[in-house]
């Protein structure tokens, strides 16, 4: 199952932690809070009025998606 490699199919592995229980969870970008400005420059922008207000709307519509489709 090489295509299941992170490293050979070129999709990054989750960050992966262990809860008190021993559980494995998967950690995502969405699990911290996010600013406008944040999600801005996460996509390759400037932090200019323009693109904080369309992450704002993104983050106001999408919700954590918004996140997860920019930051796996």
């Amino acid at each position: 199952m090489a295509d299941e490699d992170p490293i050979i199919s070129g999709t990054p592995a989750p960050a992966r932690t262990v809860d008190a229980s021993g559980t494995h969870k998967i950690r995502t970008g969405a699990e911290q809070p996010w600013d406008p400005e944040d999600l801005a420059v996460a996509e390759g922008h400037d932090p200019t009025p323009k693109y904080v207000e369309r992450s704002r709307r993104e983050l106001e519509e999408l919700g954590p998606a918004a996140i997860e489709k920019t930051v796996p």
